[in-house]
């Protein structure tokens, strides 16, 4: 479904990825791991178009998306939620989900809104409310279902379990499973070790921009150079 190949990006002079290579099959879990500062958010970016690709392809779904703009790519069913949960504060819960269906799944809003308040039924008890008064777990509830709001065919996870206490991070991997249980493709690019490679069938590990380990998730989590040369555990 996603094929990512030799993909280099960054910002002005300073130079990110470094030849990334990664696929992510239908209906498949496939996590990213790494530090902070390793080029996890910006590879996202990369792929959702908010920034452009200096070499390399990406292609989705059999097409060549790169260089394509961001919101052809939401079209396309490539739905990235961000980092940080970047919701529209100052709008309601209602508002904020609507927003997910501007660009993708329009004509079937109204039932991909029931959908996602039985998702989280925490949102249903909300609508009305501010989005910026909501706790931090709240706040990644609606980021995430505003990113179903969309139909997506694969969908991008930065970060989801940052800021959030342990029983939330558990729960928020829960609803992961259940997402991938209903055959969405999801990419799970994540500082949280034990929980995604619990979780993905395989996996990649970032380093200063490249990929330095990957394959299956269950060998990875018990290679020594996970825990002592990238992650520091």
């Amino acid at each position: 479904m996603l094929e990512v190949t030799d993909l280099h990006a960054g910002y002005g002079a300073f130079q990110v990825l470094q030849g990334v290579s990664i696929a992510v099959g239908p209906g498949e879990i496939v996590a990213v791991l790494g530090a902070n500062g390793v080029g996890k958010t910006t590879l996202n970016r990369a792929l959702s178009g908010l920034i452009a690709a200096r070499q390399g392809r990406v292609r989705f779904a059999g097409d060549d998306i790169t260089g394509l703009d961001s919101s052809d790519i939401v079209a396309r069913g490539l739905i990235h939620v961000p980092e940080g949960r970047k919701i529209f504060a100052d709008l309601s819960v209602r508002d904020n989900l609507l927003l997910g269906a501007y660009r993708r799944a329009s004509s079937t809003r109204a039932a991909n809104l029931a959908r996602v308040l039985d998702i989280f039924p925490r949102l249903a008890e909300r609508l009305g409310q501010r989005a910026g008064t909501m706790s931090g777990g709240e706040q990644q509830m609606l980021a995430i279902g505003r990113g179903l709001m969309s139909e997506p065919r694969l969908l991008i996870l930065d970060e989801p379990s940052l800021g959030l206490s342990p029983l939330l991070t558990e729960q928020l991997f829960n609803l992961i499973g259940r997402l991938h249980d209903s055959g969405l493709a999801i990419l799970l690019v994540e500082q949280n070790v034990v929980q995604s490679l619990a979780i993905a069938g395989r996996a990649y590990v970032l380093e200063h921009g490249q990929v330095t380990l990957s394959g299956d998730a269950t060998q990875i989590a018990a290679d020594p150079r996970l825990k002592s040369a990238y992650l520091g555990l």
